[in-house]
């Protein structure tokens, strides 16, 4: 059941039994020459609306202007500061748990959307906050299918999900793989600890970090969906009896 989409009687009558909703945090940056601008924010906004839809739960519009401003060298991407998404996210949180949703969802698609979610979860009761990717059966198929070549950005399963649900996009040069990354690298960036723009661009011109978009297919976005949804729609039922 989409917010959106619903009337205030509708939300009035959905909060009379429930007190549960689901919104999804992305990013609007560039994932390589295959990538969709949106491919955080697409992504994590139709598993929750999956899982909403699976649990019977209400879903909130998707959050996708938040912090990415190691990629503003490339055109599309579109950054705001960590502190205006924090307290955008404040926001948003504090107006839900205002309004009686007091079991919050956020299903995240974004690396640097995470401090301060989990900030802003720290700071409140009632809101949980989890990746797509964070569940065990969702990463038994990024390995199976990608293995180290999963990378960091434009990674081959988000690059799935959108084909599964939008378009592909020819691999063009990107049907080479990128650089590969040691595992201190991986460490030391991890939740898109990068470094200036330009730096940034010069290191992975094509916008790929360790990642071989390339090996994307829809079917695995498929599969990637299905796990995915399943993992979300079970830790919001286990939050909300919790």
């Amino acid at each position: 059941m989409r917010l959106d989409l619903s009337t205030w009687p509708e939300v009035e009558d959905y909060l009379s039994h429930s007190p549960g909703i689901l919104i999804a945090t992305g990013s609007t940056e560039q994932h390589g020459p295959m990538g969709l601008i949106g491919t955080d924010t697409l992504c994590a906004g139709a598993i929750a609306e999956a899982a909403a839809e699976r649990a019977g739960a209400m879903v909130a519009p998707p959050v996708g202007y938040t912090p990415a401003p190691f990629n503003t060298g490339f055109p599309g991407t579109l950054s705001v500061s960590e502190p205006v998404f924090e307290a955008l996210m404040g926001e948003i949180l504090d107006g839900l748990l205002a309004q009686g949703f007091s079991r919050i969802v956020v299903v995240n698609g974004h690396g640097a959307n995470l401090a301060p979610l989990h900030r802003l979860a720290g700071a409140r009761a009632g809101i949980l906050v989890h990746s797509w990717w964070d569940f065990d059966p969702v990463n038994a198929i990024r390995a199976e299918l990608y293995g180290a070549w999963e990378g960091m950005h434009a990674t081959p399963s988000e690059v799935a999900i959108t084909q599964a649900l939008h378009r592909i996009i020819a691999p063009g040069p990107a049907s080479e793989p990128p650089r590969a990354l040691d595992l201190a690298y991986i460490a030391a960036h991890a939740g898109d600890r990068h470094g200036p723009p330009d730096a940034h661009r010069r290191d992975f011109p094509d916008g790929r970090v360790g990642s071989h978009s390339a090996l994307a297919r829809p079917e695995h976005g498929a599969r990637l969906l299905e796990a995915a949804t399943d993992a979300v729609a079970e830790a919001y039922r286990a939050f909300l009896a919790a």
